[in-house]
């Protein structure tokens, strides 16, 4: 079961957060079809947030037709996303980069802007493409 992690210090919208953790656990083969999402109370309990911004995010995947809700039984999972599985060579080699960058005094802010940087030149501002597409202002 994935455990969501809420950073209050970065800038993106709570329920955005778990929209984007669970988009990450289906890209990595964490979260399956079938699989359950921790009910709201769990992420509430874990998290300390409001149960209202739970439930805007799991609407928002069900909006995407990721997960489907059942009445009296939960929230499962309908479709993966992508195929990063976490026994991926690259995984292993991004590991041992991660691992460099890191020995050689680089913060996470400071990865994570890298590695940001990096993704915008190979793939393009694919966040902004993708909030063209659900027709929100970038």
């Amino acid at each position: 079961m994935v455990e969501y992690r809420i950073d209050r210090r970065s800038g993106v919208a709570t329920y955005l957060q778990i929209v984007q953790q669970t988009h990450q656990a289906l890209r990595l083969g964490l979260l399956e079809p079938g699989d359950k999402l921790p009910t709201a109370r769990e992420v509430v309990e874990a998290t300390a947030i409001n149960p209202n911004t739970v439930l805007k995010a799991y609407r928002e995947l069900e909006r995407e037709g990721l997960v489907e809700a059942r009445r009296g039984l939960g929230t499962f999972v309908r479709r993966t996303l992508g195929s990063a599985a976490t026994d991926s060579p690259l995984r292993g080699e991004l590991a041992d980069w991660a691992a460099r960058a890191r020995q050689s005094g680089l913060d996470r802010d400071d990865v994570a802007a890298l590695f940001t940087a990096v993704l915008e030149e190979q793939f393009g501002d694919s966040q902004t493409q993708e909030l063209e597409t659900r027709g929100d202002p970038a």
